[in-house]
């Protein structure tokens, strides 16, 4: 499930972590007078009505001080690569000061929806800052205009365009057969994520997921009738693709995930790359979670060796995992990244756009199998 990412930023102090507690009705941070407290970016997965499903994160102050608090300022500022919507908290008895304004400018740059809030106003000392409008006034210790942030907020998130996982490429009533290998990479007793969400979006949509493993493939297309589409795991696409007949459509799980995430145009641009990697290549291959490495790993495995055997060239693998995404992607000929589930779409955009900008061709993994595998543009033909 897509959940929006709302972070709150601002300076040491300022009553963020106080402000998130009311905001989630927990104690999510540890709250003190003392400047700094909050060290490293808290998050916390939760259903948060009348949101919905959020990732709500708390921040260090963006004003801290010496060698470690830069480390710690630049922890901030990364989250706001996965920022939906940003949360400045000001504080009310000192003032807008020049890091709330280089942070409100970063986030029009970014075109991140942002609301301002001026808090502690149930101090003597408050005094609403006169430059600002358009701003919400909240007590953490009484709790008001909490709900005005919540409404606020909400407002926000109704706004945003929601793009479909795959519930526009099919009508009630059609089957659609998802291909789920399990192997001893595939996670113990359960489907990952992506998988989940198809299930899910095609069930909302009236369809019927028909999920079998790639070794019972041929029996259940035998068996189910007419097919509207197949949907597989990139790791068998060449497999798949001799079995499923030439008329049915036929994509991944990553696939679909490029195209929900906004990112699919410039991710069948980035495999283009894969014909023109020459001998001592640099090519970074990055998942946006973290989990143990299994011998038939398909980005510190499986994919290094189909890329070399495609190409036929020595080339120089690098792996990140998780939010270690590197800032400085010059030194790289190629990135191939995940389907990028575990990413929100604010993440997933901002590492693409990096790319972009430093002018590096990046694609996915069921774009860069697809093109090995000489199917990419029948996987792209489901569109």
């Amino acid at each position: 499930m897509e959940r929006t990412h709302i972070a709150f930023f601002g300076r040491r102090n300022a009553g963020k972590s106080s402000l998130v507690n009311r905001f989630t009705s927990q104690a999510m941070s540890i709250v003190s007078d003392v400047p700094g407290t909050t060290t490293d970016p808290v998050r916390k997965t939760m259903e948060l009505l009348p949101l919905g499903p959020v990732v709500v994160i708390d921040t260090p102050g963006i004003d801290d001080e010496g060698q470690l608090g830069a480390k710690r300022i630049e922890r901030s500022l990364r989250v706001i690569d996965e920022t939906d919507i940003a949360v400045l908290v000001i504080d009310g008895t000192v003032g807008i000061g020049e890091d709330e304004k280089i942070l409100l400018e970063e986030f029009k740059k970014r075109r991140i929806p942002s609301v301002t809030v001026i808090s502690k106003s149930d101090l003597d000392s408050f005094k609403m800052p006169e430059e600002l409008i358009d701003t919400i006034t909240v007590s953490s210790l009484e709790g008001n205009g909490i709900e005005d942030l919540k409404n606020k907020i909400t407002s926000i998130i109704k706004q945003r365009e929601v793009r479909p996982l795959v519930s526009d490429l099919v009508e009630k009533g059609d089957i659609v057969v998802l291909v789920v290998p399990i192997d001893k990479s595939a996670p113990k007793d359960r489907l990952i994520l992506p998988q989940q969400m198809v299930i899910r979006d095609l069930l909302g949509a009236g369809a019927i997921p028909v999920v079998v493993k790639d070794t019972e493939l041929d029996i259940a297309l035998s068996k189910v009738g007419t097919v509207k589409m197949v949907i597989t795991d990139s790791q068998v696409f060449g497999k798949v693709a001799r079995i499923v007949p030439a008329d049915v459509p036929l994509t991944s799980f990553s696939i679909l995930m490029a195209r929900f995430k906004g990112i699919l145009d410039q991710s069948v641009d980035g495999a283009q790359m894969l014909d023109k990697l020459t001998d001592g290549a640099s090519v970074l291959i990055s998942e946006g979670c973290t989990h143990h490495r299994q011998c038939e790993d398909i980005g510190t495995v499986k994919l290094p060796g189909w890329i070399r055997e495609y190409t036929g060239k020595e080339i120089d693998f690098t792996f990140t995992s998780g939010l270690e995404f590197p800032a400085d992607l010059s030194s790289y000929d190629l990135i191939i990244h995940c389907g990028g589930c575990m990413l929100g779409e604010s993440e997933a955009q901002s590492r693409y756009l990096k790319a972009k900008t430093q002018g590096v061709p990046m694609t996915n993994y069921g774009i860069a199998i697809g093109k090995m595998k000489g199917i990419l543009d029948r996987v792209m033909s489901f569109q």
